[in-house]
């Protein structure tokens, strides 16, 4: 989208945005929407499982399995939504519903997630304060990528190649990562957490090991963990990978857009990708119901053209192809010898 010349910025480009999107009724809640969703995910949860103890001890297991990934990452994205305060106006009753989705329905902390995710919102792609570009397997920036040998410095080298494969182990690293916030404490209701963490476990593991055989029960295990990682990590993948890192000057209106991508697509992409496709008003408004904000794109897109700022959208598959252009090029200098 073409942008008028750049205006400097001001303090009140935000508040001017926001009067707009609220004159018209996009920050109000949807609960009938929500009572929908919530319906339709708890259906999908419940009859996955359903299906799962029907189909018993054969290889078809594997096909639930399937279905269950592609539910286990909704009920994640309505955890999301939950985290937000898009559901519920308390935080008591946000709270709840997020540790049974989160906790209970897919294995993975609550409180641990919205800490982390929070710490995102405030300040995304910023190399220092945002833990979804910190230097783990995977490496955003190429400062962060010199001096790294042995295994981490061949899975840089070679990490646009390996993200997808990757993204595989998503699933058991949020529960790793949940437990070890466990252990270090510093959480709110933390037993109520760790209750709900092993009921999880319990269940899953139980099921499993008394319904299938044992090489039915691993290839359930790795199928279902792999590709709810894989689904997950494609949901959130094309909104910032690729996209500037701000040095924290910014005001908040850029510093939200600017590290924000877009995707363009139908009903289907927002279903798929549960409303996160709309990335840059999702940054900005946080808390705007998920259906609402495909209607605030226009305006958002209007205004950032009006006063001059970038506007990030591109197609499903274009995003992917930053994503990895970005990771590859992050890994140039190991490639090259150099640092």
């Amino acid at each position: 989208m073409t942008t008028e010349p750049a205006r400097p910025a001001t303090g009140s480009d935000f508040a001017e945005l926001n009067r707009r999107v609220a004159r018209a009724g996009l920050l109000e809640r949807r609960p009938a929407y929500y009572a929908a969703r919530l319906a339709t995910v708890s259906v999908a949860l419940i009859g996955g499982w359903t299906a799962f103890f029907l189909v018993g001890p054969s290889w078809w297991t594997l096909a639930v399995a399937a279905f269950l990934a592609v539910t286990f990452a909704q009920v994640a994205l309505v955890a999301h939504d939950l985290a937000h305060r898009q559901v519920f106006r308390t935080r008591r009753a946000s709270e709840i519903t997020g540790r049974i989705a989160g906790n209970l329905g897919v294995g993975m902390s609550y409180g641990w997630w919205m800490d982390k995710h929070t710490r995102h919102h405030n300040n995304p792609n910023h190399d220092d304060l945002d833990p979804d570009v910190a230097p783990e397997v995977l490496i955003w920036a190429t400062e962060s990528a010199w001096g790294r040998r042995g295994l981490k410095g061949f899975l840089t080298r070679h990490q646009a190649g390996l993200f997808f494969p990757l993204l595989t182990l998503l699933g058991i690293d949020l529960k790793v990562s949940s437990v070890k916030a466990l252990i270090r404490g510093d959480m709110k209701r933390r037993n109520l957490e760790a209750a709900l963490l092993v009921l999880h476990l319990a269940g899953y593991l139980a099921a499993l090991l008394l319904v299938l055989s044992p090489a039915q029960a691993l290839g359930f295990l790795v199928v279902h963990q792999a590709l709810f990682g894989v689904y997950l990590g494609m949901t959130f993948a094309p909104n910032h990978k690729g996209m500037p890192h701000p040095d924290g000057t910014e005001d908040f209106l850029r510093k939200q857009v600017l590290t924000s991508r877009n995707v363009t697509g139908g009903r289907f992409t927002d279903a798929l990708l549960g409303g996160l496709n709309y990335q840059i008003e999702h940054h900005l408004f946080p808390a705007m119901p998920t259906p609402n904000l495909r209607r605030a794109q226009p305006i958002v897109a209007a205004y950032c053209a009006e006063i001059g700022v970038a506007y990030a959208e591109t197609g499903l598959l274009e995003s992917y192809r930053q994503a990895l252009r970005h990771l590859h090029e992050v890994g140039a200098p190991l490639r090259a010898g150099r640092r």
